[in-house]
């Protein structure tokens, strides 16, 4: 102290217990020299031993916390897993029960599964919220159209109960997040109709200086005083002792407090005991002159399934609950998908490696034996297949880690019990735009014979045969299939309606030799080159010696079998393949010699850097002059280019 001249200030303990807050200033005379220190204790023994006391009740209150979110999670997950079996169940029953009876009964066992579900789903808001998950998205928009959605969604509800719902229309706009605080005034609205026993409900707006006042009245038994501010509390409810199931778990007004925090929006309460209460949400006007936004227009998923257009593809299911995997295989199928079902992540690695299945879509459940989620089989997935996979997670798991690791994935999430609807239309906005596998007839399609097509399988992997053969013959398809080209050649007769699906790389005769034979003997069989991901090369050699197209692994179902149907088109309609070499040999032709040049040596498989050194030109002219080919030919990927190419050549060869 004396060196700085600043009084110093600490807290010590005596050698009793007593704690004594010791302060050292200086000591200065009349001619304010400082000639020494002062030293005062100042006894803090009570002070100090409050602020333990709350520091000690405080770390009591989060590690309750702390294990009622863990309880919480626990229990919803043990829940949500038999929830979704029944909810399954019910979407089944739906489809295959006749008679009003039964339908009645399915309609009672929904409401049923809907307030159960109701329940954990409330649970599952507030971790949602305390995880940070919800973000909020201000945009303006009229608040009348919420008002409109919501008169409709309590309108059954409030004549149900013998009740008055009144909604007064605003032409305002607000700036806030549509869905969050359409959640908020649902919340209120729900527990306006709850606690209303007689009379009417309203929900209005009052404009104040700027700020729009969205209320909600009541005539319901009304709030004590003193419980104005507890009623914000979890699980606290009023006049509920018995705990009805239809009054709920009393998380409603918790969520409205904490969404009113997260959108910066003001929650008021008046009430008087016996007449009723006013809930208010204080929400920022639109300014005058800025336009609010128009609302979405419905989902394309929805509006395609409206018009009763649905696709269809292939879908992975990883789920370790024997039982939902079971169900969630049969309604998939029900609904006209192929499915592939694996109890967890190894088995589902395996067959993607192997090449036994290619999903269009993974629908995996978020716990999967191992010590793998469902995130971490997806992004393997995904690595795996080379291609970003849609993703669909089933969880029920509510823990904020969890609700974390979701939320920062690239995926759909959908908590159990999930309905069947709902898994419907998401699967349906996240399927690709398959071609489609059943075609109209051709003008050459005349003289085709009777029967289903043929499709011969030449692989020596035994798994991929019966792979290939289970998506064909489920197609309608008649399947041949080989374990060697010897094999085929011995049992081969030309002349039928047929498509050769051949590996690139098989044992004694290649692939591409068998190609080059039948070439050689006039043989025009359609047929499809399989390779492996890097072999754009070995692809080109095989269109050179009559391949129709060529895919690579691992196949997709949907690419498998639009390109099984564009070669047997192709064969079929000599004037369908000449308009496509036609439009191929335009779209090379507009390259420049120089760009006609780098693709030919490109598609032959030899790096930029060696390109560049054959050409004498540097290495980024040549990745400039790829990216303008690539352009310029519409070209997504080598594969594509190549197709494109060997088109060409082929018209060009032929003249």
């Amino acid at each position: 102290m004396l060196q700085t001249l600043e009084p110093v200030e600490r807290e010590i303990q005596a050698q009793s217990g007593a704690w004594y807050m010791r302060r050292i200033l200086p000591y200065r005379a009349q001619d304010s020299a400082v000639e020494g220190v002062v030293i005062t204790f100042v006894d803090v023994t009570a002070r100090r031993y409050t602020a333990d006391a709350l520091e000690a009740a405080k770390r009591q209150a989060e590690l309750a916390t702390v294990a009622k979110s863990r309880f919480l999670a626990s229990a919803s997950h043990d829940l949500r897993q038999p929830l979704q079996t029944l909810a399954l169940l019910h979407g089944l029953l739906e489809k295959a029960a006749e008679g009003e009876k039964a339908q009645r009964l399915i309609a009672r066992l929904d409401t049923t599964l809907g307030a159960m579900t109701g329940m954990l789903d409330t649970l599952l808001d507030v971790n949602q919220i305390d995880a940070g998950m919800v973000r909020a998205e201000i945009v303006g928009f009229p608040i009348n159209v919420l008002f409109e959605r919501l008169r409709g969604e309590f309108a059954y509800q409030a004549q149900a109960g013998g009740l008055g719902l009144r909604m007064v229309p605003c032409g305002l706009s607000v700036s806030s997040d549509p869905r969050l605080l359409e959640q908020m005034v649902r919340n209120l609205l729900s527990n306006a109709l709850k606690y209303t026993r007689h009379g009417k409900v309203l929900l209005g707006c009052r404009r104040r200086s700027g700020v729009l006042s969205i209320e909600v009245w009541d005539t319901g038994v009304g709030i004590p005083a003193a419980e104005l501010q507890s009623i914000f509390e979890e699980y606290h409810q009023l006049d509920n002792a018995a705990r009805q199931r239809s009054r709920g778990l009393g998380l409603g007004l918790s969520i409205v407090q904490r969404l009113g925090k997260l959108l910066d929006h003001r929650v008021e309460v008046r009430s008087h005991p016996g007449k009723g209460s006013v809930f208010a949400i204080q929400v920022p006007c639109l300014s005058d002159g800025a336009t609010p936004r128009t609302e979405h227009s419905r989902p394309a998923a929805e509006d395609r399934m409206a018009k009763g257009v649905r696709r269809n593809g292939v879908i992975l299911v990883v789920e370790d609950d024997p039982e939902v995997r079971d169900l969630l295989e049969l309604l998939l199928k029900d609904e006209g998908h192929h499915v592939a079902t694996a109890f967890d992540g190894i088995t589902a690695l395996e067959w993607m490696t192997r090449g036994t299945v290619r999903p269009d879509l993974i629908l995996a459940d978020y716990n999967l034996p191992h010590d793998m989620t469902g995130l971490q089989v997806a992004a393997k997935l995904r690595e795996t297949g080379h291609r970003e996979i849609p993703v669909v997670i089933l969880t029920a798991d509510i823990s904020t880690a969890a609700l974390r690791d979701i939320s920062a994935f690239n995926c759909v999430q959908l908590n159990k019990p999930v309905k069947v609807a709902e898994l419907r239309q998401a699967i349906q906005s996240l399927l690709p735009s398959l071609p489609p596998v059943v075609h109209a007839p051709s003008p050459g399609e005349a003289a085709r014979t009777s029967g289903p097509s043929v499709v011969f399988v030449v692989d020596d992997d035994r798994d991929v045969r019966e792979g290939l053969r289970a998506v064909l013959e489920e197609e309608g398809l008649v399947v041949e299939d080989y374990a060697a080209c010897k094999a085929f050649l011995a049992a081969y007769r030309p002349g039928s309606d047929a498509c050769l699906l051949i590996d690139a790389y098989l044992p004694g005769m290649s692939g591409l030799e068998l190609l080059q034979r039948l070439h050689d003997a006039g043989d025009r069989l359609p047929s499809i080159m399989i390779t492996g991901d890097s072999d754009v090369a070995i692809a080109v050699q095989a269109m050179r010696a009559g391949a129709s197209d060529f895919i690579e692994k691992p196949l997709s179902r949907g690419e498998l079998l639009a390109s099984i149907e564009r070669a047997l088109d192709l064969s079929r309609d000599s004037s369908l393949l000449a308009a496509q070499q036609e439009s191929a040999r335009k779209i090379v032709a507009a390259l420049t010699p120089r760009q006609q040049q780098i693709m030919e040596k490109v598609l032959a498989g030899h790096p930029s850097k060696n390109i560049a050194a054959d050409l004498g030109i540097s290495q980024r002219t040549v990745e400039n002059h790829r990216a303008a080919i690539m352009k310029k030919t519409g070209s997504a990927s080598l594969p594509a280019l190549a197709r494109l190419a060997v088109a060409a050549i082929r018209i060009t060869a032929s003249e």
